[in-house]
């Protein structure tokens, strides 16, 4: 191995995994004077964020939309030179698939959870209405210190109100299935609600009349011209002109305290030196390939098996419970037709409840919902599935032709298109999704027990606080500050993880 120079010394960080997570707190890092340089594993930057092409049309090949009423990912574009590119989406009137009709999405819910029976008319039968008005005469139900989503709404309002919508909504963000995911992490607001009122209705009604006061406007979502998946290259460029080094293809295969914490008494471990190459103090030491790295913090911002990977030696605990985090995986099959062929409905697209038995779960009509999309190739319209959820493994295991085949067969389904595709993509997200199962935020906690014990480490990212860019990107600031000694950040997002919402149709 070959010792390599990082510029050690006061302030040297290495972040590992180069996502949006990563490259926001290397950027953030920057911004405090620190010297920063970010190891990814593979060859590309930006994690779940990527951008492609199909019949000569720039798209997103991963997520499409960001959190606008969350500060951080639109505050990030803006910094890094993209405020002229961000726009809301054309039309945010999407559908639901269920029952053997194209539905209106209803309004008036939190999550699927609406505060009044007349919120679902039309998507549920008048047996599933009737059951939601007898929440208010309901007792108590106690969701203790966690209670999964699916579990305590059916016990509400009845099962038909998760599976016909609480369960495509949360699966659009999670692959997951709303009985086994945790509602404190999942959808914070709903278990706030749950634990200050009897009735659930009421507490939607609470939240909703918060929501009306605060007076917010703007779009709730947020997308980009060109995609989504330029956040991360425009992040990079502006690391690299700040003088931060990105290297890819770079694994790293130890992580290692390269010196006891301040006051300890035991000598280094055998192989580790107390000092980089300049011989100026260091408290890790990273191993990538034949690099032998040294730094006075390093940010882990990868996904939970290989953060456990990386944590075995100096943080066994943390690493057993990083091993529990089970994830989904999913795949998103991106067509392109001649627009004198494809004649879509009205909206942005549709979800699917997995109770109809469907193979898609959503459907993006991505020249509707993005108006750049439409300007830059009036000639076409583009459009998007996307299959698999947690457990489905049969779906994912089929080729691409496969794929497209069962994707096209549900939409002929749903919206009568019936033309050839001009061109079409396949792109599998293996293990894309972290799961948030019942007692998430109390792992997240235990994690961060063990990391804190470890001066000068922090991890962030999707597995801990939020799905989500902005929750990413606040994760992200938050190991930032963690590193510095600030833990604010840290301690208000285990508190208070943020709630991913669903951008209307499609991912």
């Amino acid at each position: 191995m070959r010792e390599v120079q990082t510029r050690a010394g006061t302030g040297q960080v290495v972040v590992i995994g180069a996502g949006i997570a990563g490259l926001a707190a290397a950027h953030r890092l920057l911004e405090r004077g620190a010297r920063v340089t970010v190891l990814e594993a593979s060859d590309r930057i930006g994690g779940k964020l990527l951008p492609g092409e199909i019949a000569g049309a720039r798209v997103d090949l991963g997520a499409e939309s960001m959190l606008a009423r969350r500060p951080e990912a639109v505050a990030l574009a803006r910094e890094v030179g993209l405020a002229d590119r961000l726009q809301p989406p054309a039309t945010a009137t999407a559908s639901i698939w269920t029952r053997g009709a194209l539905r209106p999405m209803p309004k008036g819910h939190v999550m699927g959870v609406p505060g009044t029976a007349a919120a679902l008319s039309g998507v549920l039968s008048d047996e599933g209405l009737a059951r939601i008005e007898r929440d208010a005469d309901l007792p108590r139900t106690e969701v203790g210190d966690d209670v999964a989503v699916g579990e305590y709404v059916a016990a509400r309002l009845g099962r038909e109100v998760v599976d016909r919508l609480v369960e495509p909504l949360l699966g659009g963000v999670y692959a997951g299935d709303a009985y086994r995911i945790s509602m404190r992490s999942a959808v914070p607001q709903l278990y706030q609600a749950a634990r200050s009122h009897a009735s659930l209705t009421e507490g939607v009604r609470e939240i909703q009349a918060k929501a009306a006061a605060a007076q917010q406007t703007g779009p709730v979502f947020m997308g980009i011209q060109g995609g989504v998946g330029t956040l991360p290259l425009a992040v990079a460029e502006s690391v690299r002109a700040r003088g931060g080094e990105i290297l890819t293809g770079a694994r790293v295969t130890e992580l290692r305290r390269a010196a006891p914490p301040a006051g300890a008494t035991e000598p280094p471990a055998p192989g580790d030196d107390a000092s980089a190459p300049d011989g100026s103090p260091s408290a890790w030491r990273v191993v990538a390939g034949d690099r032998v790295l040294h730094a006075d913090a390093v940010v882990l911002a990868v996904p939970a098996p290989a953060a456990a990977r990386l944590l075995r030696t100096e943080a066994p605990g943390a690493a057993a419970e990083l091993d529990a985090v089970e994830y989904a995986s999913m795949a998103l099959v991106t067509l392109a037709y001649r627009r004198a062929e494809a004649d879509l409905p009205d909206g942005s697209g549709f979800l699917v409840p997995p109770v109809d038995g469907r193979t898609i779960k959503a459907s993006t009509f991505a020249s509707r919902k993005w108006g750049w999309i439409a300007e830059e190739n009036p000639g076409l319209v583009v459009l998007r599935t996307s299959v698999g959820r947690y457990g489905e493994t049969e779906i994912l295991r089929r080729d691409d032709e496969e794929l497209v085949d069962v994707s096209r067969h549900d939409l002929k389904a749903a919206t009568g298109l019936d033309a050839t595709p001009v061109a079409t993509r396949v792109t599998r997200w293996d293990d894309g999704l972290p799961q948030y199962p019942v007692g998430h935020h109390a792992r997240v906690a235990r994690v961060r027990e063990h990391v804190a014990l470890l001066p000068g480490l922090a991890v962030c990212g999707a597995p801990y606080d939020g799905v989500g860019i902005p929750a990413c990107i606040a994760s992200a600031y938050a190991a930032v500050d963690q590193i510095q000694g600030d833990l604010r950040g840290v301690e208000e997002l285990t508190a208070h993880p943020v709630q991913s919402l669903h951008g209307g149709a499609g991912e």
